[in-house]
């Protein structure tokens, strides 16, 4: 009986979408351009990594032939000609570009509101919804009060934070409200209370998530994020492709941080994991004890959180290559009637100015022993991928979205 493993590469786009310009991303590529950084030197790392980027996993799925589709340009040392499976390029209809709208819509249920944003001032936050949070959780104050990039946020404000005890709050150009604080000296249980509370303020701005983001170390040197995270998101507004299999009898494994990105909902097996080598092994692990019609989703967040936010062009393209050449394990644990997906939820271009999210369209390459090779096309919905796991899967069909297969 078949199953489904889902990979969400986290932020691996593949060019502009249509609509790029809106969000002053036209001409990004998150893989063409690291791809030609990478054949031009500009990648090279030593100790890391050097030479043109070496994906052939991938592209044998078709992952250069998806962004020869998605942008009609055929990137350094890829391939327009697949060796199996099939591929296509997504196209998101949700607005923004953020993770929750990607994941929600890739699940079969495309977002049909405006999320809330902070404006890109000093200070981001209304002074009532500051107010209301300090007093509901007996806080000192708060720092940052601004959008910023996490680790830089941190190495500016953690040593204050540590002596006032104030967390560091701080926003950015998503629909996200985020609080960082040191595991010890604040309290992972404390961190998680103060961002439980944080969720119940930002919810009438329609804020699509709170995160908290614990972090260690003592000085502004050896500060370091943990694989503690937890987001408190919105719930999606009618059931997802994980409510349907659930009701249906059948597992839903989600590994990383899927779970809390659909506020638990649908999720019969929660499965954490820090870094894509750990990640990739809680995935081998879930395929291990998935039994018929399950579903397993797999977030591997660090290609966004650790290379695309920090504009790492050459530990971005460490990262694929290291995922891609693990990929042969998963392949080969495949029964013959399982479906194993690769896509992203949206685009974070290292190239690219600033440290937001790109919109973009992504990859979708599909591969099972039982499917023969092909192009799917340009998708114009995410939801198609969530109505090509329920047909797989025996599910009846969703609201959105049509299967490809």
């Amino acid at each position: 009986m078949p199953r489904v493993i889902l990979c969400i590469l986290d932020s691996v786009g593949i060019g502009g979408a249509p609509d790029a310009s809106a969000y002053g991303d036209a001409g990004a590529n998150t893989v063409g351009h690291i791809a030609e950084w990478a054949a031009a030197g500009k990648a090279d790392r030593p100790g890391l990594r050097a030479g043109p980027l070496n994906v052939p996993n991938m592209d044998a799925m078709g992952l250069g032939a998806a962004l020869q589709l998605s942008t009609g340009v055929l990137p350094p040392n890829l391939s327009a000609t697949p060796k199996g499976g099939r591929f296509g390029v997504g196209r998101e209809v949700s607005k923004g570009k953020d993770t929750p709208s990607g994941h929600w819509e890739i699940a079969g249920v495309p977002v049909p509101f405006e999320w809330g944003y902070f404006p890109q001032t000093v200070p981001a936050f209304p002074d009532d919804l500051v107010a209301a949070l300090v007093e509901r959780a007996g806080l000192p104050g708060i720092l940052g009060n601004k959008h910023a990039s996490g680790t830089t946020v941190i190495a500016e404000l953690g040593e204050e934070h540590i002596r006032t005890g104030k967390p560091i709050c701080y926003t950015s150009i998503d629909s996200v409200f985020q609080i960082a604080a040191h595991e010890t000296h604040f309290g992972l249980d404390r961190l998680y209370e103060v961002c439980q509370i944080a969720f119940e303020l930002t919810e009438p701005l329609n804020i699509g998530r709170v995160i908290a983001r614990p972090f260690v170390g003592e000085d502004a040197q050896s500060f370091k994020r943990t694989g503690n995270r937890r987001d408190f998101a919105i719930s999606p507004p009618e059931p997802t492709l994980l409510d349907r299999n659930q009701a249906a009898g059948h597992q839903v494994f989600a590994i990383g941080k899927i779970s809390d990105i659909y506020a638990g909902s649908g999720v019969t097996h929660k499965i954490k994991g820090t870094g894509i080598p750990q990640l990739f092994d809680k995935t081998l692990e879930a395929m291990e004890m998935a039994d018929d019609r399950a579903f397993i989703m797999t977030n591997f967040v660090d290609f966004d959180s650790e290379y695309g936010h920090r504009r790492d062009v050459p530990g971005y393209a460490a990262a694929l290559e290291l995922f891609d050449a693990r990929l042969p394990e998963m392949i080969s644990k495949l029964r013959h009637d399982d479906l194993l997906v690769l896509t992203a939820d949206h685009g974070n271009d290292p190239t690219w100015p600033g440290t937001d999210h790109t919109r973009e369209q992504t990859p979708i390459l599909v591969f099972s022993p039982a499917l023969p090779p092909g192009e799917i096309g340009i998708r114009p919905s995410f939801t198609d991928i969530g109505e090509t796991i329920a047909a797989w899967l025996g599910l009846a069909p969703g609201r959105h979205g049509k299967s490809f297969l």
